[in-house]
């Protein structure tokens, strides 16, 4: 099983509850930038990454280069999920032939990726979409995996854990991403820092609506470092063709993701519960 951090190691005690709400996809459209932000400036979101690669990197990276107090990770990107929205690689397509498709873009579902990447072409991507963001003035605090490619084999889990020794930055590695992306044989050799991962599904988004999941999440948090994913953006125009006919992390699900934690009473319950704030920068004085 993965060796877990001792929290004592930041000043911690063992049965403190540490919370980091991170919102993967800043990049991804202006509506999924503007809503992060404001996640950020006036909810309990206490982390994010962004995803280089799309068009909206740019605005995003003069935030998190004029607001460097945010804890900002890059959201490394090897896959384009949308139906007609479509992005590729930073680096010439002829360079990486094996990440896109006859368009050029990148492939849009994971067994893809699994199937066709060259690991070394991988690395060779993701060292662009870091040194790209690192020349737009961002000090990024960690690396996490867009729809957790670099989980999938332990070739690309080689490329991740090397991309973190390079660049000297902590990676999100987790037990449970790994088992559900079918990599259950790298557990033994895991160093993850998360203990728990927690995201909503789509079952309750369309029934009840994402509320009552994250409640019951915050209501239930056991002691050590948790991570909730969560995607916020507004559901608009905008959003909505983004996410044309992928209603599982679309619009809707991420409108709901802002309301709630960006809610007042979300705040009250995490004072109530005592669960504390915990970020990847604080994770880097232990992880390095």
């Amino acid at each position: 099983m993965a060796k877990h951090f001792d929290l004592e190691q930041l000043g911690y005690k063992k049965e403190d509850i540490l919370l980091m709400v991170h919102a993967d996809d800043a990049g991804l459209s202006c509506s999924e930038n503007a809503a992060t932000i404001e996640a950020l400036e006036k909810g309990i979101v206490n982390s994010y990454s962004i995803m280089v690669p799309c068009p909206w990197f740019w605005d995003m990276a003069n935030f998190a280069k004029n607001q460097p107090q945010h804890d900002c990770g890059i959201h490394l990107t090897l896959t384009c999920e949308w139906k007609h929205y479509k992005f590729g690689p930073v680096l010439p397509y002829s360079e990486v032939p094996s990440l896109v498709d006859q368009q050029g873009h990148f492939h849009a579902k994971r067994d893809q990726v699994k199937k066709w990447a060259k690991p070394q072409e991988v690395k060779k991507e993701l060292k662009a979409q870091i040194d790209r963001a690192l020349a737009a003035g961002i000090t990024p605090t960690h690396l996490d995996s867009h729809m957790y490619t670099l989980g999938l084999t332990k070739e690309l889990l080689s490329v991740y854990r090397e991309l973190g020794r390079e660049y000297q930055l902590p990676i999100f590695l987790s037990d449970q991403l790994l088992e559900d992306v079918g990599n259950p044989d790298s557990l033994q050799t895991s160093d993850s820092i998360v203990n728990a991962v927690h995201m909503g599904n789509f079952g309750a988004m369309k029934s009840t609506g994402l509320g009552p999941v994250y409640t019951n999440m915050l209501e239930n948090l056991k002691a050590g470092f948790n991570i909730i994913l969560i995607h916020p953006a507004f559901d608009n125009m905008e959003m909505k063709q983004v996410c044309t006919d992928h209603p599982n992390f679309g619009s809707l699900w991420r409108q709901m993701d802002f309301d709630f934690f960006t809610n007042p009473n979300t705040v009250a319950l995490l004072k109530e519960r005592n669960i504390k704030p915990i970020t990847w920068r604080e994770i880097q004085k232990i992880s390095l």
